[in-house]
């Protein structure tokens, strides 16, 4: 004859008390919960993008290439708009490129818009150490 505990159900796994740690109850997941935290993370962090964005980035200052020429050995000339805030002045560096990627020359540009102006077009030669393939804009700041 074989010996059947009454307490434990036939089919179930039997572990040794104490060993295995405490089971877990089946019980009811949370995920409204999860849900909330993770929108809460996602507005916090909109939240501090836009507020980084508001104190370093500048949409004020805009330049735009409109064409590269005159490339020699020695120079490109480049021509560029810039958006500056009505009537204000701005900082722009330049710089030139050769084929492979290299820098060959770099300078920087005042620019100001006339009162009551908005945009500046500008045109400047920029002198290189080897021939250059491009020139281009790297980026426009407030002048001071």
């Amino acid at each position: 004859m074989t010996e059947t505990h009454t307490t434990f159900t036939p089919g179930a796994p039997v572990f040794p008390l104490g060993r295995y740690g405490r089971r877990r109850e089946p019980g009811r997941r949370r995920p409204l919960l999860v849900r909330v935290l993770v929108a809460a993370l996602v507005a916090g962090l909109g939240l501090v993008a836009a507020q980084l964005y508001a104190r370093y980035g500048d949409p004020a200052y805009d330049a735009q290439v409109i064409t590269y020429t005159d490339i020699t050995d020695s120079g490109v000339s480049v021509d560029f708009r810039v958006t500056l805030p009505e009537g204000g002045s701005a900082v722009c560096v330049l710089r030139a490129r050769s084929h492979d990627g290299a820098e060959v020359g770099r300078d920087e540009v005042a620019v100001s818009a006339a009162p009551g102006e908005r945009h500046a077009a500008v045109q400047h030669r920029i002198a290189t150490t080897a021939r250059p393939f491009i020139g281009e804009v790297i980026r426009c700041r407030p002048a001071g």
